[in-house]
């Protein structure tokens, strides 16, 4: 139990970092508006009775650019954090749901299923991409009985 507790924590402080240290981005600021603009879009398209886009920001980069020094960049090598922001088609605003993600490596041996979690504008999940090559994500999401899928993949060079 304390080795989740301090994943998630790791997580958490890993991806409100990177929000902190961008410019022109604080906690006042709607998330939705501003990581929109983050990582690399991997996925748009009808998930369900939702419509989603899903972004995946390079963590180690992302520190980069902030500024942080090499040495504390280096400990995002790897290390990936995945936006998923899930709206409602009738009314245009963030969807209020919760779900899971499967991420199967370029080995396709090697798989992980990570929760996703709340944060402002999107739900998200860090997750490792320690190898060059194909990765496929199963995101299944679900709100007040109703569910949706998709899956989409990524190739890190």
């Amino acid at each position: 139990m304390r080795t989740i507790g301090k994943a998630v924590l790791t997580a958490v402080f890993g991806a409100a970092l990177i929000l902190a240290a961008l410019p022109g981005i604080s906690a006042a600021a709607d998330p939705g508006d501003h990581s929109r603009d983050l990582g690399e879009k991997i996925f748009s398209g009808k998930v369900g009775p939702w419509t989603e886009e899903v972004r995946l920001v390079d963590m180690k980069e992302q520190m980069e650019k902030a500024g942080v020094s090499p040495k504390t960049a280096e400990r995002y090598a790897g290390k990936h954090h995945l936006m998923l922001f899930v709206t409602d088609p009738a009314t245009g605003k963030p969807a209020a749901v919760e779900g899971k993600v499967v991420v199967t490596g370029p080995d396709k041996a090697s798989s992980s299923k990570v929760p996703l979690v709340a944060m402002g504008g999107h739900i998200g999940a860090d997750v490792d991409m320690p190898v060059p090559g194909k990765y496929t994500f199963k995101a299944d999401i679900e709100s007040a009985g109703r569910k949706g899928s998709a899956t989409f993949s990524y190739t890190l060079k």
